[in-house]
């Protein structure tokens, strides 16, 4: 049973839909207003890096948003790509300092 993508022509809202195997796919109709003038949309996919990558890709000479430090894995990268840019090269002791940033356990040795 495949999940596909719609987005309605109408209210131009887009929806999951499971297609049962004995449905046809005009029979789809839009989750929000009902109408039937739907349009299957390409579904979004995701690709997964290795930190190497990740970290060649990465410029930590331009601004990121708010949203890009909500999430630990970059603040690490760019301390990462920072230190590298300056020819600083910590090994596996900002490997380790990182992590626990990313697990929310770089506290700990201080709360002993």
């Amino acid at each position: 049973m495949p999940i596909y993508e719609y987005r309605c022509n109408r209210c131009r809202r887009e929806f999951s839909y499971i297609l049962l195997h004995l449905e046809h796919p005009g029979m789809v109709n839009c989750s929000f207003c009902h109408s039937k003038n739907v349009k299957r949309v390409l579904s979004s996919f995701s690709v997964h890096q290795t930190e190497e990558s990740r970290l060649s890709s990465f410029d930590a000479s331009k601004p990121q948003g708010f949203d890009f430090y909500k999430d630990s894995r970059n603040v690490g990268l760019f301390a990462k790509k920072k230190m590298r840019d300056l020819g600083v090269n910590l090994g596996s002791k900002m490997d380790e300092i990182v992590e626990k940033g990313r697990t929310g356990k770089i506290l700990d040795d201080y709360q002993k």
